[in-house]
């Protein structure tokens, strides 16, 4: 190993680079490669399997090779000698990943991002041989320019300076590799050299040399926050079992509702009501019927009709034949039966300008609650809390847009991080923190002026099997699925990357199977090795073969993950390909795919990833936590079994890392965007466009192909002064793909 890492140090130029990524992809890939075999027997895991399972699936990180620093970097900036004509001063150099679209993968140009505003980027080599660039990190790079001001350098320089004095806590030097959730490597991360940059040298910025170090401090009070001092806070909490608390205080049910209800024309009680009474009745999205489940008026509406001194009914509406709820008054909202079980920091869920959007913004800000029916209510003991298999998670998009407010917010998780308990200053930043997000008005452009994301739910409490479903402040555009944010109640929404499981068997499913063999397949990296290359982009469609196919809730075990009958056990792009869709369904993520499938409840969890059955704190899952700090939780494949591939996961692991490397290493820049009229004096040009979008998103009105005449990428790089657009504020690495989507 140590000639690995001083091969390392040697690769300075552009031939040692390039020798350095060879070397990197030779030591994973034989260090991690998996090698196929025959499909084994479709059967589930008995509980006691399971649970067997779960125990021993844990393994050292320290058994991940170690592999040069310089190898990973994925972004470098480079400083022009003078500035463009758009006043750019650097080249940023992106090691993009193959395109999705195979025909490009010889094009000089990409265009990625929605082609109303395209970002286009030049194969580094050509622009080096045309002196547009010093010179190129090598073949794989594509360059954009930016505006990249001295204080951005100096800002980062400075905060290598805290996480070596150890002001921030303990660091470390070693970092690990993700490929898209799974661990695969051990780094060294690298500072930022200054000086080389302003010598025109290729400085790579997206690698910390130093991160606060991955504890379950950190994660208690950075990441998932479900403590005690702060779940079961007196002054901001009130627990529906003890009584103990406040009403209404700024992290309970009744203040979230009470905010989100605001500007929907009805009060909060009723709000609330008129949530919980979708599940009375029937209901219908994208084609999907969802049977009602009316234990919801006697596990929840009933009893907390009573414990409100109100008087209830459930009965069916003569005319209109559905069946509602009768109350003599108000329920009491601030004795709602929902208790605090974690605040959640989704700040990895942050977007860039990736494939879909140009927007940045600061992730989410989730609050979990887990339903109870305390007897007696609200005098009671932990012991007769009767706590349900019932989540209900509140999940908001932070608001702020630019690498600006993402660098903000991911500092204020980060000064959570140096507290040493939980003490009232650590509280009183965490409220500030959580009002500016939950607050009325705090995103004017959406449903009641509220930032609430989706609402999601996940129980068993009303009925078997466990069931996910999605509800918005949005009305759902029947036909093309997209959202129009908009007043009033909470409405229910399909859910989000998964199938009607009503309609589309999980396990011989030929929409499929064909979905995942064709589109899904199109979106994989290359090259793909099993388990340690595999990601893919890809859109999943609001209906496939002329028929629905999102569905409108999701149940679980059955399914327990979704496969493709025809897939090849061999072929690692089509095993990837099945695993990366299953994995980003609710049904998957929620039990097969991630090990969550521990029935014994000792030592993982079974259909969430925080238990909302086991007491404060509540168990997290192993997916999560990799059966702790320097751990990962190994997961046979889903379908063909450890076999073919097990797929290591470390959530809570990778969540810290992107905060800290958000927090202390992200190098902000200007990037000038180019309106619609670059792509078609593009197309005239050269006859085409290769603009790569995933497998399954609309056809774009362009005749899409490659670009290889230089003599055209020298003609398009004079031209895009004709076609300036707004400058807009990105992390210079904005083009990394994100390694979570929605779970």
């Amino acid at each position: 190993m140590p000639a690995i890492q001083d091969e390392g140090w040697l690769c300075l130029g552009e031939y040692m680079f390039r020798k350095c990524e060879e070397l990197r992809i030779a030591v994973v890939g034989a260090v991690l490669v998996v090698s196929g075999c025959a499909k084994e027997p479709a059967q589930e895991p008995s509980r006691q399997d399971a649970a067997e399972q779960s125990r021993v699936s844990s393994t050292s990180l320290g058994a991940l090779p170690l592999v040069p620093g310089l190898s990973v970097a994925g972004t470098f900036a480079q400083k022009l000698a003078r500035p463009t004509p758009l006043g750019e001063t650097t080249a940023v150099h992106v090691k993009l990943p193959p395109p999705a679209n195979r025909r490009l993968s010889d094009s000089l140009v990409r265009v990625v991002g929605d082609p109303a505003r395209p970002t286009v980027l030049f194969h580094s080599d050509t622009l080096a041989r045309l002196g547009a660039v010093p010179s190129s990190p090598g073949p794989d790079f594509f360059t954009l320019f930016a505006q990249l001001p001295d204080s951005e350098l100096e800002r980062r320089q400075e905060n290598e300076r805290r996480l070596a004095s150890g002001e921030l806590g303990v660091t470390t030097r070693e970092a690990i590799l993700f490929n898209g959730r799974h661990p695969v490597a051990r780094y060294e991360g690298l500072p930022v050299d200054a000086a080389a940059f302003g010598w025109g040298e290729q400085v790579p910025v997206t690698l910390c040399p130093l991160l606060p170090a991955s504890t379950q401090p950190q994660w208690e009070r950075t990441l998932m926050i479900r403590d005690p001092a702060v779940v079961l806070d007196p002054a901001r909490t009130w627990d529906p079992c003890t009584g103990a608390g406040t009403k209404g205080g700024v992290w309970t049910f009744a203040h979230l509702m009470r905010e989100m209800a605001q500007g929907s024309g009805a009060r909060p009680e009723a709000f609330v009501l008129n949530w919980l009474s979708l599940w009375l009745n029937d209901f219908q999205a994208n084609g999907d019927t969802v049977p009602a489940r009316r234990k919801m008026y006697d596990e929840v509406i009933a009893p907390w009709a009573a414990a409100s001194g109100a008087t209830s009914a459930l009965q069916q509406n003569a005319s209109t034949g559905r069946w509602e709820v009768v109350l003599s008054k108000p329920l009491d909202l601030d004795i709602a039966p929902f208790r605090l079980l974690a605040i959640v920091n989704r700040i990895d869920l942050a977007r860039s300008w990736d494939y879909a959007d140009r927007q940045t913004d600061p992730g989410e800000l989730r609050f979990l609650f887990g339903l109870t029916r305390p007897s007696p209510w609200g005098g009671g003991t932990e012991a007769t809390c009767n706590l349900k298999p019932f989540t209900v998670i509140f999940e908001y998009g932070v608001p702020g847009e630019g690498c600006a407010p993402v660098v903000a917010w991911a500092r204020q998780w980060a000064l959570l991080g140096t507290y040493s308990s939980f003490n009232a200053a650590y509280k009183a930043q965490l409220t500030q923190m959580t009002q500016s997000v939950v607050l009325r008005g705090r995103a004017p452009g959406k449903g009641n002026g509220n930032a609430l994301n989706q609402l999601r739910t996940n129980e068993a409490a009303l009925a078997f099997p466990w069931e996910l479903r999605e509800f918005r402040l949005a009305d759902e555009n029947p036909v093309t699925g997209k959202d129009k944010p908009s007043n009033g109640p909470l409405r229910v929404h399909t859910m989000a990357l998964t199938p009607d499981d009503a309609t589309h068997d999980s396990l011989t499913d030929p929409d499929i199977d064909s979905f995942v063999r064709t589109q899904v397949k199109n979106g994989v990296e290359q090259p793909v090795t099993v388990p340690t290359r595999c990601t893919a982009q890809y859109t999943v469609p609001r209906n496939i073969n002329g028929r629905p196919f999102l569905g409108a809730n999701a149940q679980v075990a059955p399914p327990t993950h979704w496969e493709g009958f025809s897939v090849v056990p061999t072929d690692a792009t089509e095993v990837c390909a099945r695993k990366e869709f299953s994995v980003n369904t609710c049904n998957g993520c929620h039990f097969k795919d991630t090990g969550t499938n521990d029935f014994s409840g000792t030592d993982n969890v079974a259909f969430t990833h925080v238990s909302p059955t086991s007491g404060i704190p509540a168990r997290l899952s192993k997916f999560l936590t990799g059966g702790g700090p320097g751990f990962m939780f190994v997961v046979p494949d889903a379908q063909f079994g450890a076999q073919v591939a097990s797929w290591p996961f470390a959530d809570l692991l990778r969540r810290h890392q992107r905060l800290q490397e958000l927090a202390n290493c992200t190098t902000c820049g200007w990037v000038r965007g180019l309106d619609t009229g670059y792509l078609a004096r593009m197309e005239a040009l050269a006859g085409s466009v290769p603009l790569d979008v995933p497998p399954g998103s609309p056809e774009p009105a362009l005749t899409v192909g490659p670009i290889r005449d230089v003599g055209v990428v020298k003609q398009l790089l004079e031209l895009r002064q004709d076609f300036r657009a707004q400058l807009w504020e990105v992390p210079l690495d904005f083009l990394q793909p994100p390694a979570a989507r929605v779970h």
